[in-house]
């Protein structure tokens, strides 16, 4: 019997699971997939996905996140709307992109795929992703040294689903789910009325499924690098939907003009430059529907024409049969990643820290904000963890940071996103379902 003949006896099933509490109990799946050497099981896939949505809650009046020992939080800045990514300027200004999915896109095609994201919609509006996309940058800054941003203001609005920024000398660049756009910004200033400039496009249209794009600039401020997700899951929308994503593009700043720097990455978000070697890293969204325990999210040092595997392969050369036609001669030369971040923890947040403030085991390793799970039982994700390196390289386990973003009874109090370091070192990170930005610093000072 066909899927289409099944599907509305699957269809009561479907709204059971979405709307179903999420659930604790009895759930010893413990998740191999962390580290340098993860453990990958079996695949195991059904019809209908594992939906375990962590229904959005907020923080309760005075609550937070609880910090590892010697690490305190505090609310840098409250009552934000939908705070997705973040930016330090040099005089210690804060930008944050307050964004969502674009209006009128990532629209599924055929019987099946209108079905599932139907329902995948109001999963997600319940995950607290369903809000509409604010579109702009708000500048806040700590004017007395506290800790707290004392004033806030509307520093770019009218924009495209923004997320990534960077300044390059006077300009400041900014990533729109469409294009990287230019604006001239001087220093200290709290608006910027001026319209921009379009940089380059990048791929987006009527599918758009991974939304978010990422850049950061070259250390000569030369090269922008900007993080184009997949337009599916694993190629559902059909092959031709992907040209140009599951990429990491280099744009010329000058010219505009932009080539492929590497492929096979299914939703690349958070980049930084690993102090030690000077290697671009990203942090990359794996597939979903094979299981609990797999694919691992994971964060990886990139190299320049380097494939990643996705679609037609996992973690290296491990084939996922559901893609079809295979392409063996892709998958011949797909790339292991360098450290896993656990199957399903929507690894989005990656800066390296360079600080002194904050303890010293912390020094030269890599934050890393996990939006958290929906794909999963029990959850995973809901966290920032720590990544320490050695020699320029990954050396040991994660550790918690900052935890508690799920409550007793598996609500969303808040959901980690983009991470950065402040101009005094200490931690900063967006919370999109908190609408929050915290700031973790020593205990003690």
């Amino acid at each position: 019997m066909s899927i289409y003949r099944t599907l509305p006896l699957r269809l009561p099933l479907l709204i059971a699971l979405l709307y179903a509490p999420v659930s604790h109990a009895a759930e010893t799946l413990v998740d191999p997939g962390y580290g340098p050497n993860p453990t990958l099981p079996e695949v195991t896939s059904s019809v209908i996905p594992t939906v375990n949505i962590a229904n959005a809650k907020g923080w309760p009046l005075g609550s937070a996140p609880s910090p590892a020992a010697g690490l305190a939080v505090n609310a840098y800045a409250t009552g934000l709307d939908h705070p997705r990514w973040l930016y330090v300027l040099p005089n210690g200004d804060l930008l944050v992109a307050e964004s969502n999915t674009p209006a009128n896109t990532d629209k599924p095609s055929g019987f099946i795929g209108t079905i599932k994201g139907f329902f995948m919609g109001m999963a997600m509006k319940r995950a607290g992703a369903g809000v509409v996309s604010p579109n702009r940058i708000i500048l806040l800054r700590d004017t007395n040294g506290d800790g707290t941003a004392e004033t806030r203001s509307v520093f770019l609005s009218g924009l495209n689903s923004p997320f990534g920024m960077a300044l390059v000398g006077n300009d400041l660049y900014v990533a729109n789910t469409d294009a990287v756009m230019r604006f001239k910004y001087t220093s200290g200033e709290t608006e910027i009325t001026t319209p921009g400039t379009k940089v380059a496009d990048l791929p987006a249209g009527e599918i758009n499924h991974h939304w978010t794009k990422n850049i950061l600039a070259s250390p000569d401020g030369k090269l922008l690098y900007a993080t184009v997700g997949s337009n599916s899951n694993v190629a559902e929308n059909g092959i031709e939907a992907e040209d140009g994503r599951a990429a990491i593009m280099e744009i010329d700043i000058n010219s505009g003009k932009s080539r492929v720097f590497a492929t096979g990455l299914r939703n690349p978000n958070g980049m930084g430059w690993e102090p030690k070697t000077g290697a671009l890293w990203t942090a990359v969204n794996e597939r979903d529907e094979l299981g609990n325990n797999l694919v691992p999210d994971y964060i990886t040092s990139v190299k320049d024409g380097g494939f990643y595997g996705w679609p037609y392969s996992y973690y290296g050369q491990k084939v996922d049969i559901r893609v079809k036609p295979q392409r063996p001669d892709l998958v011949a030369t797909a790339l292991v990643p360098d450290y896993a971040m656990g199957s399903h923890t929507a690894s989005l947040g990656l800066t390296f820290n360079e600080s002194t403030l904050l303890p010293a085991k912390y020094l030269g390793g890599a934050f890393v904000g996990q939006h958290g799970s929906w794909n999963r039982k029990p959850a995973s994700g809901y966290k920032v963890v720590f990544v320490p390196f050695t020699n320029g390289k990954p050396d040991g386990m994660p550790q918690d940071v900052l935890t508690g973003f799920l409550n007793a009874d598996g609500e969303a109090r808040g959901r980690p996103v983009g991470v950065t370091i402040d101009r005094k070192g200490a931690l900063l990170v967006a919370d999109d379902v908190g609408n929050v930005v915290w700031r973790v610093a020593p205990a003690t000072p």
